[in-house]
């Protein structure tokens, strides 16, 4: 996906937030949200650039200074802990694969900053209210067969518990498993410290990163370790959970199969994909 005109002040709107996580001065905090926006407008008329690789660009000059490498980390562990807490109440209720799969986009909604998406205080209720209402976009009978050797592109904290459930099952299941996590901390996405803080490391059989440190949203292939590129070329299915990771996939065509497990929190996406904002979705691109 190339950038909107429309996600402009989208992405500085969340610039403002994560200086403010760390920052108590409006004027610092407005002076991180200017440079952030100079950055912006000399990178988004470039056709070639992806949106993610131009939004990683922005966020990399705010944290520059902000002066702190994770701004969300007290909020990451935060997301994590409530997490855990929920997961173990919805477990039993995961039964087929469609189920592990719907817990794993509910739990795509620990996104913060995002200006028209707001994080539930009350992750059980909220659960509760949307688990029986199913995916609007439903292709997980399509995607189980594929389950044999996953790529798993992880997204947020907190999520990455519910990423976990399906982890697990995916496993039971015979599948051989490749955990993927960013490279360096950028917004609340989970890194291989917070991975590893989870066991991620005692269920997959690989993980790795989308970056040999570098601060980077999405997928950018260019900048991918070799472990992940080998692991991709003997894949029968990537999986890739939130918005980065569809808008950065989407732009690759010689790509193997891919199942894009998010809650579309825009209308830039919901366009995209053909849903109302606000909808869960398991859509295969094969």
């Amino acid at each position: 996906m190339k950038f909107q005109p429309r996600c402009t002040e989208c992405l500085l709107s969340r610039v403002g937030y994560e200086a403010g996580l760390v920052l108590d001065d409006p004027a610092a905090i407005e002076e991180v949200r200017r440079a952030a926006a100079a950055v912006l407008a000399a990178g988004q008329d470039d056709p070639a650039v992806p949106a993610p690789v131009l939004a990683g660009a922005v966020h990399r000059c705010a944290y520059s200074l902000i002066g702190v490498d994770d701004p969300y980390l007290a909020l990451k562990k935060q997301n994590n802990r409530d997490a855990l807490l929920a997961a173990d109440r919805v477990a039993p209720a995961l039964l087929t694969f469609r189920d592990y799969v719907t817990a794993a986009v509910l739990g795509n909604t620990f996104d913060y900053g995002v200006q028209s998406h707001q994080v539930t205080g009350d992750f059980l209720s909220f659960f509760a209210t949307e688990f029986p209402k199913g995916l609007a976009i439903d292709d997980t009978d399509r995607i189980l067969p594929l389950c044999r050797d996953v790529v798993y592109f992880t997204d947020n904290c907190g999520e990455i518990v519910f990423d976990r459930l399906l982890l697990r099952y995916l496993k039971a299941q015979g599948a051989t498993v490749t955990v993927v996590v960013r490279g360096a901390p950028i917004l609340n996405d989970a890194t291989m410290e917070d991975a590893l803080t989870l066991g991620l490391d005692a269920i997959a059989d690989h993980m790795t990163t989308t970056t040999c440190g570098e601060r980077e949203l999405g997928v950018n292939l260019s900048l991918i370790p070799d472990d992940l590129a080998k692991a991709l070329e003997g894949c029968s299915l990537v999986i890739a959970k939130g918005m980065a990771n569809y808008e950065a996939l989407t732009e690759y065509d010689d790509f193997p199969p891919t199942a894009f497990l998010m809650a579309v929190k825009c209308e830039t996406i919901a366009g995209m994909v053909g849903v109302p904002k606000g909808s869960k979705v398991a859509l295969l691109r094969d």
